[in-house]
C-alpha cells in the first residue's frame, strides 16, 4: 500500500497550490479519502474528507470556501486544491484513506505546505 504526496511548497499569502495523493495496493474506490495537516506544536488535524463514491465532502471551518477536495477513479489520485492561502495554512499535510467495510487506515508520508512572504 502507498499513499505519495506531492505538490507542496513556498508560497505567497493569497496564493493557490493543489496537492496530489497517488494510491496504490489498495481499492481506491473502497475508501473515503481525506487530508490532514499538522503544524509544529500542534496536533494533526482533519482538513478534508471525500466519500468512497466522490459524492460527498466534509470540510474543516477554517478552510471551508477556500480548498477544494476531489477525487479521480481513473488516476486512483485525491487532490487538494488550495486557494486564498494564509500563513496559517502552514503545514504538513497528510494523505489518509479509510476502508468503508472494514476501516483500514493509511497515511501518507506528508508534503510540507509553507505560506509566508
Amino acid at each position: 500500500v502507498q499513499l505519495v504526496e506531492s505538490g507542496g511548497g513556498l508560497v505567497q499569502p493569497g496564493g493557490s497550490l493543489r496537492l496530489s495523493c497517488a494510491a496504490s495496493g489498495f481499492v481506491f474506490s473502497s475508501y473515503d479519502m481525506s487530508w490532514y495537516r499538522q503544524a509544529p506544536g500542534k496536533e494533526r488535524e482533519l482538513v478534508a474528507t471525500v466519500n468512497s463514491a466522490g459524492g460527498a465532502t466534509n470540510y474543516a471551518e477554517a478552510v471551508k470556501g477556500r480548498f477544494t477536495i476531489s477525487r479521480s477513479s481513473a488516476e486512483n489520485t485525491v487532490y487538494l486544491q488550495m486557494n486564498t492561502l494564509k500563513p496559517e495554512d502552514t503545514a504538513m499535510y497528510y494523505c489518509h484513506a479509510m476502508g468503508v467495510r472494514y476501516r483500514a487506515v493509511y497515511w501518507g508520508q506528508g508534503t510540507q505546505v509553507t505560506v509566508s512572504s
